[in-house]
């Protein structure tokens, strides 16, 4: 009988063992692949030279506001990091001009204010700069279209710079009218 015990136990930490080690093994497979587990880091963003007249392009935004909003294409680009970056310039129905630099996270629709441009021609960073959610929003309707028809119609990629200025140049859309639940 001790002999069968014996070889019971030996078995048993034979079966311990190797289930540690396939566990072990299963954990360091699914840690190198499980991209949600992977932290994303954002590189630093260059601010780029301040937007001349000639690289503006007109976004149509929709009716909803007299705004007009622009996209200076020398500036807009796609970093290592995914993040697309670029300059837009709003000027007001009251005659103001407003421009920012800013970013936007296909993947996880979200936007961000990098910069703010001065009357002189010059930038100053933004404070605090955070990423947020990007929503159809009356107030700011251009960065849903960027979002949707430009820069992200497909959120797991962004669109190369070069088709998203051909397709803002052409004033065509790469998304789709499906909206997405906000």
């Amino acid at each position: 009988m001790p002999s069968r015990v014996l070889r019971l136990a030996v078995g048993l930490c034979a079966c311990v063992a190797s289930s540690a080690a396939v566990a072990a093994q299963w954990g360091v497979w699914k840690n190198d692949c499980d991209e949600d587990k992977k932290a994303w880091k954002e590189i630093e963003a260059q601010i780029p030279p301040y937007p001349q007249p000639k690289n503006l392009v007109l976004l149509e935004a929709g009716s909803a506001t007299s705004h007009k909003f622009y996209v200076d294409t020398a500036s807009l680009s796609v970093g290592e990091d995914g993040v697309v970056r670029y300059t837009s310039v709003v000027k007001t129905e009251g005659g103001a001009t407003n421009v920012s630099f800013e970013g936007m996270r296909c993947s996880t629709r979200e936007q961000k204010l990098y910069a703010l441009g001065r009357g002189d021609g010059s930038w100053v960073r933004a404070r605090d700069p955070k990423w947020n959610r990007i929503l159809m929003r009356d107030r700011t309707p251009h960065h849903w279209v960027l979002y949707r028809e430009f820069f992200c119609p497909r959120p797991a990629a962004p669109t190369p710079p070069k088709a998203a200025i051909d397709a803002l140049r052409n004033g065509v859309g790469l998304g789709h009218s499906a909206t997405l639940t906000e």
